[in-house]
């Protein structure tokens, strides 16, 4: 028999079997909210901080104001990690425009959060890189994690169709963000390049543009899709995938057609910062 697992919806931690929203909300009727992800190692979050922050950033671009304060979040979150023990998982919170009277206008924000099983990329992924493709779109609002991911979802089949693993938008010949991850190139001399423009400020972003600022040269810039075919290395970073290799786009060929000693190294030393934070915070 599984355990069960719980979530909290509007003020309550239930049970997941229970855990519903009416249909009166207006991520239901309109698709209005935003949402944060975060993981949770050893029953710890990581960079949860970052999240938070970001979350509420989201939040005032859609005039949204959380229920609760980050006092009483932190505990929630403290309460359905512990009910669920789910030691290495990934923990999603949504505020979406409420219950709409009307069906469009915002109502009291509807907090919800919740945690589920997380899988990081395998080593044989890692190592071998994956193929992407690039499409002629920019999201609305790209400085908020919204929930709105029609687009990203309306090409999976394409993606699948081309023998590809994710989509890269792109606009006027300038790359932009993924759908769930943030984009880097890193040139002949090392130099470690991503899109500043349209894009969500990724947190893994954050923490990979620091680790290379050590060892390399970076830049926050403009990235033309030509620049990126000629790139010495590609690859993409989030808070589930971290940093995975990018070989191939549009059918053109990375570098050597192998994840480069810059991906490889940035990596073990994202890696490396992780561990460093679940010990700092495990000794507070």
């Amino acid at each position: 028999m599984q355990p069960t697992n719980y979530a909290y919806v509007r003020g309550q931690v239930l049970p997941l079997a229970q855990a519903t929203l009416h249909i009166s909300d207006l991520s239901i009727q309109r698709g209005y909210g935003v949402f944060d992800y975060f993981r949770v190692f050893g029953n710890t979050p990581v960079f949860l901080d970052d999240y938070l922050q970001r979350f509420h950033a989201s939040a005032a671009a859609l005039h949204l104001q959380l229920p609760i304060s980050d006092e009483e979040l932190r505990a929630v979150i403290e309460e359905v990690i512990d009910k669920n023990s789910m030691p290495r998982s990934g923990m999603k919170m949504i505020l979406t425009g409420g219950y709409s009277a009307n069906g469009y206008e915002p109502a009291d924000p509807s907090l919800v959060i919740l945690q589920q099983p997380l899988t990081l990329p395998g080593l044989e992924l890692v190592e071998k890189g994956i193929k992407i493709i690039t499409h002629e779109y920019v999201r609305e609002l790209p400085q908020a994690k919204t929930i709105n991911y029609t687009m990203g979802i309306r090409l999976i089949e394409e993606i699948k169709s081309r023998g590809a693993s994710d989509v890269l938008y792109r606009q006027n010949g300038v790359v932009s963000e993924f759908p769930r991850c943030n984009l880097f190139m890193v040139r002949e001399d090392d130099t470690v390049v991503t899109p500043a423009e349209n894009v969500l400020l990724g947190v893994t972003r954050r923490n990979v543009l620091e680790l290379a600022g050590r060892k390399y040269k970076t830049e926050e810039g403009t990235v033309p899709l030509d620049d990126l075919y000629r790139a010495k290395e590609v690859f993409l970073t989030s808070t589930t995938k971290r940093i995975l290799p990018i070989v191939q786009v549009d059918g053109q060929v990375i570098g050597t057609g192998k994840p480069g000693e810059v991906t490889r190294t940035l990596l073990a030393d994202l890696v490396k910062l992780e561990e460093e934070m679940v010990q700092s915070t495990y000794k507070v």
